[in-house]
């Protein structure tokens, strides 16, 4: 009877979980009609926007373990698929979202295969020289607007183009969509056979191939998988800012968003990127708009001190803090009975 009704406790704490997801869920698709503020909806855009592209490298970095600074290449990719669909070539953005996306997967195979014959800090010093590599590449390169970028004209507004002139609330449909999607597939990657092999290759690639695992095998497809769905938010960044240059997309600044948001949020966990992203950005947008000029370096200083709080503190990151508050309330409910 004790067992019963013990089984039945965890089964109501589950579904209630599982409810209130399921109500917040629900609730974000509402959040343009709770507030008509085009700043609040931005910020929320990016948010948004910045918890899938961190999302996207965590499933390199945080599952498989290996920590890569050239994300942002992948991204501009994908930015620049879609801009020199609608500039050069004067179509609608969607095979130009495909292409770059299929194009950053096939780059990212290309430049990692040799690059994972390196291992821990080495790897990462490589993928720095990517970075740079393709900035200098897309500053020179004329077909793609060198260092002036491409610049969108006027196109007309809708889902078609995805172009939107006076409101942001369809932006926010869309962003919610991809990042339905890039956390849905990381959900699904960490219940799937891959995503035990992420994670076998993460604690020890030695032990995971004695095993049978073919890390090699892994790890690209990780870097693809990753590449791919980061490639995907560079292509709604370009459309959302309706221009692109390398300095904006493939810059080492970018790069770093991707680890440090994730880092703050919590390394190769499910929820980390969307906690990461939604300190941060609110912190970088509204110090920005209320402290003028000297918001963005105001914004890295508290991120920073943030950083260096986590990794002494806390290494993994705010869920490490969620749980810890979990086991420490646990313990006190169980000690109060």
């Amino acid at each position: 009877m004790v067992t019963a009704m013990t089984l039945t406790g965890k089964r109501t704490k589950r579904d209630l979980f599982w409810l209130g997801l399921l109500a917040l869920f629900a609730v974000i698709p509402l959040t343009p009609w709770f507030t008509r503020s085009t700043f609040a909806q931005h910020v929320m855009i990016q948010v948004l926007l910045y918890a899938s592209m961190a999302q996207a490298w965590n499933i390199l970095g945080g599952y498989c373990g290996q920590v890569s600074f050239g994300h942002s290449v992948f991204f501009g990719i994908g930015a620049y698929g879609t801009a020199m669909a609608v500039v050069k070539f004067g179509l609608i953005p969607w095979p130009g979202i495909l292409a770059g996306a299929v194009i950053a997967a096939v780059v990212a195979v290309a430049i990692s295969y040799p690059c994972f014959k390196l291992k821990g800090h080495y790897f990462a010093i490589a993928t720095f020289a990517i970075v740079e590599i393709f900035n200098r590449l897309f500053m020179v390169w004329y077909w793609v607007g060198g260092a002036l970028g491409l610049d969108y004209g006027f196109t007309q507004p809708g889902w078609k183009n995805f172009v939107w002139y006076q409101t942001k609330d369809c932006c926010f449909y869309g962003v919610l969509l991809l990042f339905i999607l890039v956390f849905g597939i990381v959900r699904w990657i960490e219940k799937h056979r891959f995503g035990f092999y992420l994670r076998a290759v993460r604690e020890g690639q030695d032990t995971a191939e004695s095993l049978g695992v073919d890390s090699t095998r892994v790890k690209l497809s990780a870097m693809a998988l990753s590449a791919f769905l980061a490639a995907l938010c560079g292509a709604f960044f370009a459309q959302y800012n309706y221009r692109v240059d390398p300095p904006m997309v493939m810059s080492l600044d970018m790069s770093m968003k991707f680890v440090l948001i994730t880092i703050l949020g919590g390394l190769g966990t499910f929820y980390g990127p969307l906690l990461g992203a939604a300190l941060l950005i609110p912190l970088q947008e509204y110090t920005r708009a209320y402290l003028g000029g000297i918001g963005g370096g105001v914004d890295l200083i508290i991120f920073g001190l943030l950083i260096i709080i986590v990794v002494v503190y806390q290494p993994k990151g705010i869920m490490g803090i969620l749980d810890r508050v979990y086991v420490r309330f646990k313990r006190s409910r169980e000690g109060g009975k």
